[in-house]
């Protein structure tokens, strides 16, 4: 069996791929352990139909953000990786400039410090400079930015498409096999693609 990932939902706004990603994971059978923040649950009662109960069935395990002597808290606790998603500036902030001052903190920082690997999905715009310049120093730290920036070669007809191919792209940086979207296959696929739907239409 393979090791858990661990998942964090902050609060910024697109807290759906979040939710999506653990819906995806536990059909493909991968353990996740979650940590969902306090905003996420917020925002949760905003922007979708979800319950926070009904999120957190979705996880294999799931932590207090103030928890922060949880098993994910340590490095000696073995997982496959962390991502955050979405994840917000604030968030950022504290893992760029290394205060674990909650639970998703410290677990992002004790993923950095054991090498693995830290997906971050920012979710912002416009970035200023402060923004931009937290990104790098977090990627400088080992962390991949990964902001949920869809594709369009692909033809998405619905927005769980959109979504989908964000998550799958993030899912991609874990070696975690999916069939969540249409991978190019050179301008050749890509214009069968496009007279395929000049048929259809």
């Amino acid at each position: 069996m393979s090791l858990p990932l661990v998942v964090a939902i902050t609060g910024a706004s697109g807290v759906i791929y979040g939710v999506e990603t653990l819906r995806v994971l536990k059909q493909l059978g991968q353990e996740t352990h979650l940590v969902l923040s306090e905003a996420a649950a917020m925002t949760l009662t905003i922007e979708t139909e979800y319950s926070v109960e009904q999120v957190k069935s979705l996880a294999d395990v799931v932590y207090s953000n103030k928890d922060v002597g949880a098993a994910i808290a340590s490095g000696s606790f073995p997982t496959r990786g962390m991502a955050v998603i979405p994840c917000t500036i604030k968030t950022l902030s504290a893992i760029a400039n290394s205060f674990p001052h909650n639970l998703v903190a410290r677990a992002a920082d004790v993923t950095l410090k054991e090498g693995r690997k830290l997906v971050l999905m920012v979710r912002e715009t416009p970035l200023h400079r402060g923004h931009l310049d937290l990104m790098l120093r977090a990627s400088d730290c080992g962390a991949v930015i990964l902001p949920p920036m869809p594709a369009f070669y692909n033809k998405p007809e619905t927005v769980l498409d959109i979504i989908h191919q964000s998550i799958g792209k993030m899912l991609d940086q874990f070696g975690i096999e999916h069939h969540l979207y249409q991978r190019w296959g050179g301008r050749d696929g890509a214009d069968q693609r496009k007279e395929g739907l000049r048929v259809a239409t």
